[in-house]
């Protein structure tokens, strides 16, 4: 039998798991799922300041799992790919199978977000193209 593996497609998997290795990320993407939003809003929901959230947007953006589009002074941010929240349920399955994390339950607002028409400031944002382009820690 032969391993007939591209190195070069695992390279490009394991940028996009850099990418969602850090939790509000991973939250971020939660909250993504349910429809577009904007920093202001992502922010007040998640207790977290504009720029790191914006931060770590831009991050996400720079991966190809968020895009944005302007939205008059401000940005609305939505998931790249509708699988994405799929592949976080995965995650969070694979942690504890047949039931929710229990360290998840509280550690974050599971509220769903709707839109409440922020158009305050926005954080600066960083590409975050160094952090993906990092080693791969292997096991």
């Amino acid at each position: 039998m032969a391993i007939n593996y591209e190195l070069h497609q695992h390279e490009d998997v394991a940028r996009i798991f850099r990418a969602l290795s850090e939790p509000s990320r991973l939250t971020l993407i939660h909250c993504l799922a349910d429809g577009p939003h904007r920093v202001g809003e992502l922010s007040a929901h998640l207790g977290l300041s504009q720029s790191t959230v914006s931060a770590h947007l831009a991050l996400l953006k720079v991966a190809g799992l968020v895009a944005a589009t302007p939205d008059g002074r401000a940005t609305l941010y939505r998931l790249a790919h509708p699988g994405l929240d799929d592949l976080l349920h995965a995650g969070e399955r694979l942690v504890t199978p047949g039931e929710q994390d229990p360290a998840h339950q509280g550690h974050h607002n599971d509220t769903p977000l709707t839109p409440i028409g922020d158009t305050g400031s926005m954080g600066r944002r960083s590409t975050g193209e160094a952090a993906l382009k990092g080693p791969v820690v292997s096991a």
